[in-house]
């Protein structure tokens, strides 16, 4: 490279950062998105530590300080944002819960299993979602969560100048892919959800402000000012083919490997769920369902296994209806009880809600102990107004949505034959 075409990319990397210097976020997003990624994180310690990569001027870092009562350290490569940072801290009173550093987040220096909550919004495109996971999953601590935002496909045939776009600059995929590539590298998906439009007019107004205001006979601003009004036309012409999608995912528990079960586990799967319910009833009403194709659904099924590779265990997944739509039920769940108390029944719960989540399911239900499934994301089935075809306290029946990007059936619960209700 000549020392010509040196000074016309430090040019543009300078006039790019100049562009966005005063901007309150430096990608799509909003102070709700933030909060919903954090209720979808779930319980958090008393002071949680997080680490904010990408963080930008330090809009979500400053949230996380203010509402979670995080210790965050604020990670980027742009000085002066962290400058902005520094002083938003000092001025909300936040200078002791921000430190803001500059580092590389592909080369970050902090010891394995420093933070409760790896944070990374609108910033995971620096990396590439697959190396991003394969790196940072190191720095959680036991229990600890991912969370991210990414830019998808919101449509399986996006239009051509959409996709001649993105194939340039960052190939995108869907929030379904993501979510798969997630789960195939070892993690559960606690939640994901598309973002509103209205994160965009956060990022894009401001920005486009800005570069109505720009000086373009600075070097290298023209081109910076006609890459950022080309991404803002794409977006008004093209919006509805893509979107950003915030995703929070949380390694499994590698003491409780799961899969789904196999025909030679049906007795194995018999004599746990037996065993934890301590009647044949519900091994009973497993083979019933597994005997009906109209309920049962294939590879949602799953067994968790001890470390002798025997059936540890178990949680089934079917097909049920509201309001004559198809949704599923998720029951029985059992685990033997040597290893009840000890993390199978989380893992073999999260497999099977990925497992439903990957083939397409939109809305799992269950019935059951109203403190130990909304730790899923469950909630009463009635938010949604669902309710099932018999009395039951409406605290334990409840809805957990996977996919929130059509509407979520209402009406009576509808379920397999064999649970006789």
């Amino acid at each position: 490279m000549s020392d010509h075409d040196i000074q016309n990319d430090r040019a543009s990397h300078d006039a790019f950062f100049a562009l966005h210097h005063g901007l309150p976020r430096q990608g799509p997003g909003s102070d709700a998105t933030t909060r919903r990624l954090l209720a979808l994180a779930g319980p958090l310690p008393e002071r949680p530590r997080v680490l904010d990569l990408g963080c930008g001027p330090g809009r979500s870092a400053l949230l996380l300080a203010a509402e979670a009562h995080a210790e965050v350290t604020a990670v980027d490569t742009h000085e002066p944002f962290l400058d902005e940072l520094r002083a938003a801290a000092a001025a909300r009173g936040l200078g002791g819960s921000v430190r803001a550093v500059r580092e590389d987040m592909g080369a970050l220096p902090f010891p394995d299993g420093s933070f409760d909550l790896v944070w990374a919004e609108s910033s995971v495109f620096v990396l590439g979602f697959d190396r991003a996971l394969a790196e940072w999953r190191r720095l959680l601590a036991p229990g600890g969560t991912l969370v991210l935002t990414e830019c998808v496909w919101t449509t399986d045939a996006p239009a051509p100048e959409a996709r001649a776009f993105w194939d340039e600059h960052y190939p995108l995929r869907t929030a379904g892919e993501l979510a798969a590539v997630a789960v195939g590298t070892g993690y559960h998906v606690l939640g994901t959800f598309l973002q509103p439009d209205g994160d965009w007019d956060e990022y894009y107004v401001p920005l486009a402000a800005h570069a109505d205001a720009a000086d373009t006979s600075l070097p290298g601003m023209a081109g910076a000012v006609a890459g950022a009004r080309a991404e803002i036309a794409l977006r008004r012409a093209h919006g509805g083919d893509y979107g950003y999608a915030g995703l929070v995912l949380r390694p499994a528990d590698p003491r409780w490997p799961t899969r789904p079960e196999r025909e030679a586990d049906h007795g194995a799967v018999r004599e746990v769920t037996a065993a934890a319910f301590g009647s044949p009833a519900e091994a009973e009403l497993v083979d019933a369902l597994r005997a009906d194709p109209d309920a049962w659904l294939p590879g949602l099924s799953v067994v968790a296994e001890a470390p002798d590779g025997t059936v540890a265990a178990h949680a089934l997944i079917t097909r049920c209806r509201v309001g004559g739509a198809p949704a599923a039920a998720l029951a029985p769940v059992s685990v033997a009880p040597e290893h009840q108390r000890t993390g199978a029944g989380r893992a073999v719960v999260r497999a099977a809600l990925d497992a439903a989540r990957l083939a397409g399911e939109q809305l799992v239900l269950v019935l059951g102990h109203p403190e130990y499934y909304p730790r899923f994301g469950f909630v009463r089935a009635s938010e949604y107004g669902i309710k099932p075809g018999f009395e039951v306290p409406d605290e334990a029946m409840m809805a957990l949505v996977l996919d929130g990007s059509g509407p979520v059936p209402a009406g009576t619960i509808a379920y397999p034959a064999a649970f006789g209700v």
